[in-house]
């Protein structure tokens, strides 16, 4: 039976694993949840009451949330990449830079898609006043961490980069990246250009009208 995965193709956190499952070239059911699948919604609901996804489903296992899913799929079903290092302590450093792109990059970019979601004017310049400092924050961090490897733990594209492709993705919409952080601009369109990364934002094009602060005219 192949790997089974819900999500939505304009979901950030969708998009992390489709990454990984692309990089390995993983064989699998893709499973939309929207109003025009409704059966695919009550399935996932059943699996996985918290109502969070994508939900990968494995011979009858649920794995949930993107981190664990993305390590399951290293043991389960292992394959020529390599998202996360052998060495103990270089996984600490890569799994230490998946959270915070998951916590403030693309947690960060929330409070203004969520604003803008309520329809209450007030939230939505709460929403983008509360992204705006904390994006800032982030981009400062992340311009003084990035080292001079193209991804974010250095020549070898991890778990790491599955996180922040969609996370730096959206947040740009949301707040842009300033000039003043050209090597945080940089990575970003190295992740744009990655064939993984590449093919899940053209699948998700089709739902670009969805995105409630409305999606810029590039990427």
């Amino acid at each position: 039976m192949p790997l089974v995965l819900f999500g939505h193709p304009f979901s950030s956190y969708t998009q992390k694993v489709l990454i990984a499952l692309y990089e390995n070239a993983l064989p699998f059911e893709f499973r939309c949840i929207s109003p025009d699948t409704p059966q695919h919604g009550a399935e996932w609901l059943r699996r996985w009451p918290l109502r969070k996804f994508p939900l990968l489903l494995d011979d009858g296992r649920e794995v949930a949330e993107t981190s664990i899913i993305i390590e399951y799929l290293q043991l389960a079903h292992p394959g020529p990449v390599h998202l996360l290092p052998a060495d103990p302590m270089t996984a600490l450093e890569v799994r230490f830079l998946d959270r915070c792109f998951d916590l403030h990059v693309m947690d960060a970019a929330q409070h203004a898609v969520d604003g803008a979601i309520s329809g209450d004017a007030g939230k939505r310049q709460e929403g983008m006043a509360r992204s705006v400092e904390k994006l800032d924050r982030a981009y400062a961090w992340l311009e003084g961490r990035l080292g001079a490897g193209p991804w974010a733990c250095g020549s070898d594209f991890s778990l790491a980069d599955c996180a922040a492709a969609p996370s730096l993705f959206y947040a740009d919409w949301v707040h842009p990246i300033p000039s003043a952080c050209p090597r945080l601009r940089a990575y970003r369109t190295r992740l744009l250009q990655r064939p993984s990364f590449a093919r899940a934002v053209n699948e998700a094009r089709p739902y670009r009208l969805l995105f409630p602060l409305g999606a810029p005219a590039r990427d």
